[in-house]
């Protein structure tokens, strides 16, 4: 093969921004830019390579501040003949951004790609709380090009109760979770804050996470005014924190341009394996709520490409917005429970925080970071977006790719939809989107306000036959409350259609 073609990552820069002075506070594409030019600086090139940029992708924040973020990120930088795409939304996208622009460099179809995606919401917040709206927008002769169309990630049943929101969502899982695991309510609740504690660990020691403090088990997993209940069993430091100000870029090209711009090769680092995978695409579609045949399927391709298991990973940062996400990809991946290794290089998203769709490109960014320091060793990031929907992985290291003892194979990125095809196939219940009958509860979660009070609880079932169906409870304090405290997983009782929302009235 043609080891000139070979992708590797050359430079990474991060920016995180905590309460400047108002007068000074960054828009997204300020932190963009910022981190940007400390991937430059990192990389150790001369700013005015970035002309020579083939591609420029932006990650989409969750609400964009501009209307060509590409664009003016581009004129900022002075990449303005780079190829310009905005991601849709998604947390696997940075990932995802890698994987596709990498297989592009190894075919030869390009040479280097800046990869970029910031949040400002913090900033944005204090402004409007200070008076002042903010005014982050930069001339553009047109809309950004997003790279493949953005699709709809719920169906109108689910919309219609609740399910779009992710503290909503994620809690259905964890529920199902506990019950697969056996465990009580309790005792699950102290599994939760032991597996988010060992985070708080590693983000007390990153120098950008947003809250670089250590928290117990006990701290994380009890409700208290401060750390209040969201979607049962989550309490807020459960929660994935997009309120920060922070951004992240990677500089991703071919071996060969790294060696015309004499980039020193103890910079390098390369993807050994990658892989992208969605689930069934709706949550109501799912096989159950607490697997995941997308991850598994992701993590099998990712490692067979870079010819290594997940025992050799010594790095390891998996997407971490609520413990569902943590724990059910742990077990797909084959990491044992017990398994000493931390499950982040940053963090995690409630405690180094993430922004929003990009919190993935600081992960990345850490990995490299990282493995530079220690060479040789392997590192393992994965990437998760929607409702455990859309997934991406990298196996990343300082040894050449492909190795050595794999002879002259060639880099290769799997066409994902060869093995997509056996995922979309998977067996799953019906939705009844109008379900009437004697039912039982597949999982459950009741929601927060910003008081102690339960607001409404979401019910997930089946009916006799086996159809699934999404209702709400009836509004009642104390069988709310009862729902947190006793075992509702598997009770039986009634559930009629509504218009819009189903209600479910539990035998009690």
């Amino acid at each position: 093969m043609d080891r000139n073609r070979v992708p590797v990552l050359v430079g990474v820069g991060q920016v995180t921004e905590r309460e400047p002075d108002l007068d000074r506070a960054s828009s997204p594409l300020d932190l963009m830019e910022t981190s940007t030019w400390r991937a430059v600086a990192d990389a150790g090139i001369d700013r005015e390579h970035l002309a020579d940029a083939d591609v420029l992708a932006v990650v989409r924040s969750f609400k964009e501040s501009t209307r060509n973020s590409p664009a003016a990120l581009a004129r900022r930088v002075g990449a303005s003949r780079a190829r310009q795409w905005l991601t849709p939304n998604g947390g696997n996208m940075p990932q995802y951004l890698v994987n596709r622009f990498s297989e592009a460099i190894a075919r030869g179809e390009m040479r280097f790609a800046l990869l970029s995606g910031s949040e400002a919401i913090d900033n944005f917040r204090r402004l409007k709380k200070a008076g002042r709206t903010p005014d982050w927008e930069e001339p553009a002769d047109r809309d950004a090009e997003y790279l493949f169309p953005e699709k709809p990630m719920w169906n109108e049943v689910e919309q219609a109760h609740g399910l779009m929101i992710p503290a909503h969502a994620y809690p259905l899982y964890e529920n199902g979770l506990r019950g697969h695991y056996g465990e009580t309510i309790e005792g699950h609740q102290r599994v939760m804050g032991e597996l988010f504690a060992r985070f708080t660990d590693v983000a007390a020691e990153h120098p950008h996470a947003w809250y670089p403090i250590r928290r117990s088990a006990e701290e994380i997993a009890t409700a208290t005014p401060q750390n209040r209940f969201v979607g049962w069993p989550y309490t807020k430091y459960m929660n994935a924190m997009n309120q920060i100000n922070q951004g992240a870029t990677l500089l991703l090209m071919s071996v060969g341009y790294a060696k015309e711009l004499g980039i020193d090769e103890s910079k390098w680092v390369y993807l050994h394996g990658c892989a992208d995978a969605n689930e069934l695409w709706y949550v109501t579609d799912r096989e159950n709520y607490y697997s995941s045949p997308a991850i598994r399927t992701m993590g099998e391709r990712a490692f067979a490409m870079a010819g290594r298991g997940i025992d050799e990973m010594d790095f390891i940062d998996l997407y971490s917005c609520f413990p569902s996400a943590v724990q059910i990809a742990r077990d797909e991946l084959g990491i044992a429970r017990d398994d000493p290794r931390p499950l982040t290089v940053t963090g995690g998203l409630p405690f180094h925080g993430g922004a929003g769709n990009n919190y993935v490109m600081n992960s990345i960014a850490s990995m490299v970071d990282k493995l530079r320091a220690h060479p040789g060793r392997f590192g393992l990031v994965t990437a998760n977006g929607g409702y455990l929907t859309k997934h991406a992985a990298g196996i990343y290291s300082t040894e050449p790719s492909p190795l050595p003892d794999r002879g002259d194979a060639p880099w290769v990125r799997e066409d994902p939809a060869l093995y997509q095809r056996r995922i979309d196939s998977i067996a799953h219940p019906r939705l009844e989107p109008a379900p009437s009958g004697k039912a039982g509860i597949e999982t459950y979660t009741v929601l927060f306000g910003r008081s102690e009070v339960p607001e409404a609880g979401i019910v997930v079932g089946r009916l006799e036959d086996g159809a699934r169906f999404c209702a709400h409870v009836p509004k009642d304090a104390e069988l709310l409350l009862a729902m947190t405290r006793e075992d509702f997983l598997g009770l039986r009782g009634r559930v009629e259609a509504g218009d819009p929302v189903n209600v479910f009235t539990p035998d009690l």
